[in-house]
């Protein structure tokens, strides 16, 4: 596989971007990324903490930050064309509307919205605007992860049956992530990414899904589960599981096992770092390495090149609504203790290795403000 270069007919022209919010991985992923994105331009920063604007605007040679009250007027200042929504997961419907209203272009985190509703307010408010909207699925630009899905669809392993995956970190009490109010959990947080892989592996949506959730009588886990599992029922009666935790050692794995072999891909949702293939067919296993390379750089490049060249971005808002209707169906599995269906309408559009991207990876690690790693580092 080969990783292809965004369109180069854009005239020198840059996508001006404002980064809203700057928690841990907005300072330690993407604004250091945006120096390896040629077609993209870092001009302005949103946040309510005066100290993170002074120094990381003075880091970056930012002219222009806003407080969360100045939001409306960094979008009408003529300043930017797109804005990287890095809030709180319960914040990012109101930002991408209020965005799309203005005529900005939104890159968004995911998962893309709480609930079902504000996803489909996100899409109506780019649609009726005319303004792209794309969530920031990485791995669908990943050169590992895009390899995978065409190991899978060529055959190599015969029909592919099972899914299964396992990611966890230890997060710390405190972390965005262990509060309800703000979105949290571990389906929300980790959970959609092996969501997201078994979709695009077996190019299929599922059909019904069960969970169960367990937890440590722990303070940290006093709003959201510690850990939760689940089964996905695929059309012609394929399964996919995961695992997913807040309080267990670090892990990031899937296996995909088909009638005549199977593929493992460990640090497989890392953003950085080597990930790496374990293909067996036949009792033989071949191993193959994928350099680090930096992800949100990739991004900013292909959600630029998308505005330049007037493309719909492939990991759009039905993209995100899909993941986020399945995280919903799977807590009322946890709620009620019972298999739950789902009904989708259907998408055709799947990350294929035609829009792989690679960029020099980041050079060493920025200092944080006012900002901690889930793990507290």
């Amino acid at each position: 596989m080969t990783a292809v270069q965004p369109s180069s007919q854009n005239n020198g022209r840059k996508i001006r971007y404002a980064v809203v919010g700057l928690g841990w991985f907005a300072q330690e992923a993407a604004l250091p990324a945006f120096v390896n994105a040629e077609n993209s331009e870092l001009v302005a920063l949103v946040s309510d903490d005066p100290t993170k604007l002074k120094e990381l605007s003075q880091h970056y040679g930012i002219q222009h930050t806003y407080s969360y009250e100045e939001y409306e007027d960094c979008l009408t200042s003529g300043e930017i064309d797109a804005v990287y929504i890095a809030l709180p997961n319960h914040l990012h419907c109101e930002y991408t509307v209020r965005a799309a209203n203005q005529s900005i272009h939104v890159l968004c985190e995911k998962p893309m919205a709480v609930t079902e509703d504000e996803c489909e307010q996100m899409i109506r408010a780019c649609d009726s605007n005319g303004v792209k909207l794309m969530i920031a699925y990485r791995l669908h630009l990943e050169p590992a992860n895009l390899a995978a899905v065409e190991v899978v669809q060529s055959g190599q392993i015969g029909e592919p049956r099972v899914f299964n995956s396992m990611f966890s970190q230890q997060v710390e009490a405190g972390n965005i992530r262990m509060r309800q109010a703000t979105g949290g959990g571990t389906l929300d947080d980790i959970g959609i990414y092996c969501i997201n892989a078994a979709r695009y592996l077996f190019q299929d949506e599922p059909i019904e899904v069960f969970a169960a959730a367990a937890s440590k009588e722990e303070p940290r886990f006093s709003e959201v589960e510690e850990m939760a599992s689940a089964i996905m029922r695929f059309p012609n009666e394929r399964l996919a599981s995961f695992t997913v935790s807040f309080g267990a050692a670090s892990t990031s794995t899937y296996q995909v096992v088909g009638t005549e072999g199977d593929l493992r891909l460990d640090q497989a949702y890392s953003w950085q770092g080597e990930i790496k293939h374990y293909l067996t067919v036949g009792g033989e296993q071949q191993e193959k390495s994928f350099s680090d390379h930096d992800q949100l750089a990739a991004e900013f490049t292909y959600f630029s090149d998308c505005i330049l060249q007037d493309k719909a971005p492939e990991p759009s808002g039905a993209e995100g609504l899909i993941d986020v209707r399945i995280i919903r169906a799977l807590y009322r599995s946890i709620d009620q203790g019972v298999p739950v269906q789902i009904e989708h309408s259907g998408r055709s559009e799947r990350p294929t290795s035609q829009q792989a991207i690679k960029r020099p990876p980041s050079q060493g690690s920025p200092d944080l403000i006012h900002a901690a790693s889930p793990g507290g580092q």
